[in-house]
């Protein structure tokens, strides 16, 4: 499964692709969108949508995985991430993907930050998991949209019945290398009986 998860900002959009091969994950690509400051808002958004559907024009991912928002204490910036969330949400439906969405929490602890971890630790996390050098992400806007990537496969694989021992030639599934893979700080959930 690819996935091409999204940090919405309205002025630099993460992006970030992985994709589940054979048991591995595997890191396509990413990138992080960046729109004039100074522009009105209309135009920053048509600005991020039309790069982000040309990312899911290059890339072709079967979902989009997006962060949700948290809590404000200013509603003006809410507001505005909410309209940079919603380009992402089009985008996605223009292309006929499935989204889901995911809480920032939710997202660190699927890479074995703690849910109180700052940008820092997930970026570190995110380039273990995926060997990317710390050189290429740029931003934390694009190691946070690798996060959110990873938290949809994470999630897609403990839905489905975990893999038999290895040696019996069944592949080992994607949240069971991702759990090998990651600090004992996370918990592999129990399968579903």
């Amino acid at each position: 499964m690819r996935v091409l998860g999204v940090d919405p900002g309205s002025r630099f959009m993460g992006f970030g692709v992985v994709e589940e091969k054979k048991g591995r994950l595997v890191h396509l690509g990413h990138g992080v969108i960046k729109v004039v400051e100074s522009a009105p808002l209309a135009e920053r958004l048509k600005d991020l949508h039309a790069a982000l559907s040309a990312a899911l024009q290059r890339y072709q991912p079967e979902a989009v995985a997006v962060e949700g928002l948290f809590t404000f204490r200013n509603a003006r910036s809410a507001l505005v991430l909410g309209h940079a969330r919603g380009v992402a949400l089009l985008a996605a439906a223009q292309a006929g993907l499935t989204v889901h969405e995911y809480a920032p929490a939710s997202v660190k602890k699927s890479v074995g930050a703690s849910g109180a971890g700052n940008k820092d630790a997930v970026a570190r996390m995110v380039r273990t998991l995926l060997g990317v050098d710390e050189a290429t992400l740029e931003r934390a806007d694009a190691s946070d949209a690798l996060a959110v990537a990873l938290c949809h496969l994470n999630q897609f694989r403990v839905g489905m019945p975990r893999a038999s021992a290895p040696g019996n030639g069944k592949r080992k599934g994607a949240a069971s290398v991702l759990a090998d893979r990651l600090s004992s700080a996370y918990q592999r959930p129990e399968a579903r009986r």
